[in-house]
C-alpha cells in the first residue's frame, strides 16, 4: 500500500509541474508577442515620421521646380 501512495505523490508532483511548465511557457511566450508589438509600434512610429520628411522634401522640390 505505500508503495501505490507513494507513486500517486510522485504522479501529482509530476502533474503540478508539468502545469507550471505549461504556465511558464505560456507567459514566455506573451512576454514575447509583447515584445514584438512594442517593436512593431515603435517602427510604425519612425516610418510616419521618415513619410513625413519625404513629403516635406518633396514640396521643397516642387517649389524649387516651380520657381518660387
Amino acid at each position: 500500500m505505500k508503495k501505490l501512495v507513494g507513486r500517486t505523490d510522485i504522479e501529482n508532483t509530476l502533474g503540478r509541474l508539468d502545469r507550471l511548465t505549461q504556465d511558464e511557457v505560456g507567459m514566455a511566450a506573451a512576454q514575447g508577442l509583447k515584445a514584438t508589438h512594442e517593436v512593431d509600434n515603435r517602427a510604425q512610429a519612425i516610418d510616419d515620421k521618415v513619410q513625413g520628411v519625404d513629403d516635406k522634401m518633396r514640396d521643397v522640390v516642387n517649389l524649387i521646380i516651380d520657381g518660387v
